[in-house]
């Protein structure tokens, strides 16, 4: 999954077509729903078809090629509220005086995923469960969500923005494991993703990766999800683009039966139009995600910790995920537990 570096803009093309195949392409076998597969009026799901395509074309030429946000981000006004701890003090995390003195948090996102990480590029403002969960650390710290101040790090920038002390944490889709854990700490995990499918609504025989076979399945090129499809599922027909938004697109246009990437990209996708798209089956693998911190202030990363545990037990972790990743329709899962690991 390719992504910008951080403040750089995108080159101004616009999105290729991806509604009708190419003139000396092959038309591909689910081009047109068979009988069966139009529960819908097909004029209805096309004008629905087309006004999500220009929806994702829109965010894409403000947002980078991770994968578009959607036209409008969870409304603000269903987000809860966190209550700020009165009083805190961690004098023992450099990186917590240090955001003490600044009077504000600044803490590394992803602006590109819908309902997890998004930003608006109209008016600036971020959103998402990943946003929430921010928010809920910084009123555990004593800090009022409003003074944090967020900053988009590519995934590829996260270990030195945390090393630099460029950020004071990090909550982005930010799968914890061995290899990191040597560059930064980990607080959580806080959610546990994993790959999943992305299918039409009326889709009825796609169930997992097992059901493939023969099926067009589309991933962002380069990405772990389309190697596992490529090495673990060699039936399936993979094709790939820069962009999720693209293979979204393909979906919605009857020219690929499913979209894979972890599982909350794809309810954010899957948000936009619950009528019309839907995940298949379960995760077939384990993605935990953390809340990155400097490897050294295990002060900070222990009282990321303790937040996550009193958010989980308070009913904040739920509603937060009800408002942005549950508008898709995928009840709330049982939060994991927080793996408070041995300092190295």
């Amino acid at each position: 999954m390719r992504e910008l570096p951080p403040d750089q803009s995108p080159p101004n093309q616009p999105p290729p077509p991806h509604a009708t195949p190419p003139p000396h392409a092959t038309p591909p076998p689910h081009a047109t729903p068979p009988p069966r597969a139009t529960p819908r009026p097909a004029r209805r799901r096309r004008a629905l078809a087309v006004a999500v395509l220009a929806a994702l074309a829109l965010a894409a030429a403000g947002c980078g090629k991770e994968g578009s946000p959607p036209a409008k981000g969870p409304r603000p006004e269903a987000l809860p509220h966190y209550r700020v701890v009165q009083g805190f003090d961690l004098p023992k995390s450099a990186t917590w005086r240090k955001a003490k003195r600044r009077g504000h948090l600044v803490v590394g996102a992803k602006e590109d995923q819908p309902y997890v990480g998004e930003k608006d590029p109209a008016t600036g403002r971020y959103s998402g469960f990943d946003i929430e969960i921010a928010k809920m650390m910084a009123a555990s710290l004593g800090f009022d969500p409003r003074r944090i101040s967020f900053r988009t790090v590519a995934s590829a920038n996260r270990e030195t923005a945390l090393q630099n002390g460029q950020i004071d944490y990090y909550v982005g889709t930010y799968t914890i494991n061995d290899l990191r854990k040597r560059q930064v700490g980990f607080a959580g995990p806080y959610y546990e993703a994993g790959q999943s499918l992305l299918v039409r609504d009326e889709e009825d025989d796609i169930h997992g990766p097992d059901d493939l076979a023969g099926r067009k399945v589309c991933s962002a090129a380069g990405s772990t999800p389309l190697q596992r499809i490529e090495a673990d599922y060699p039936k399936a027909d993979p094709v790939s683009y820069d962009a999720y938004s693209i293979c979204v697109d393909n979906l919605l246009t009857y020219q690929v039966d499913a979209v894979t990437t972890d599982d909350t990209i794809l309810m954010g996708y899957a948000a936009k139009v619950p009528d019309e798209l839907k995940l298949a089956g379960r995760p077939f693998s384990k993605e935990p995600y953390g809340i990155g911190v400097p490897r050294s202030d295990n002060a900070l990363r222990l009282a990321l910790d303790d937040a996550i545990e009193a958010h989980q037990k308070n009913g904040d972790w739920k509603k937060a995920y009800d408002a942005t990743l549950g508008l898709s329709g995928v009840p709330a899962p049982k939060p994991p537990a927080v793996d408070r690991y041995a300092a190295g």
